[in-house]
């Protein structure tokens, strides 16, 4: 089979490809990018198919694969290694917790405003103060994910409000 062939045998499921990448990134110029980066490896790759097979379902193997690979390298990218000595920057954080109220008065003060907030949006805050990941207070919470994300919203909101004569 020739380039030409092969490159119009692979643009005759281009209407499939795209709902596929639309269906994974939910963007449209992500889509686009990920149908590019499926038929320039298709094209790269295309010795490595063979006539007679699914095409589709070769060329669906190739975006899901290259979906996940970008998905984890972007994850991946977030990642901080800290390699000062005590572990500086990790410890820094909790450091600067405690530092930020001057007196027990002033916890005690702020503590008695946010009980006053109710029970279930601090302590999914707290969770979520307590380095939990959404996903995880969802798990543990047996609740769905978009109620966390409203709670530690709604709790940051009503704080704010509980704590804005404080400030």
């Amino acid at each position: 089979m020739s380039k030409s062939e092969f490159g119009t045998l692979i643009l005759s499921h281009q209407s499939f490809l795209l709902q596929l990448a639309m269906k994974l990134t939910k963007s449209s110029e992500d889509s686009n990018d990920l149908m590019q980066e499926t038929f320039f490896k298709a094209l790269k790759n295309r010795d490595k198919f063979q006539e007679g097979t699914n095409i589709k379902g070769w060329l669906y193997t190739i975006m899901k694969n290259t979906f996940i690979n970008a998905y984890r390298k972007k994850r991946n990218q977030n990642t901080f290694i800290d390699e000062t000595d005590n572990k500086y920057f990790i410890n820094l954080k909790e450091s600067e917790k405690s530092a930020k109220t001057d007196s027990s008065i002033d916890r005690e003060y702020m503590m008695k405003q946010i009980n006053t907030v109710e029970k279930t949006y601090v302590e999914t805050f707290m969770m979520y103060y307590n380095g939990y990941k959404y996903e995880e207070i969802a798990e543990i919470m047996d609740i769905p994910l978009g109620t966390v994300k409203s709670r530690i919203f709604l709790a940051r909101k009503k704080m704010v409000e509980k704590l804005k004569d404080y400030r």
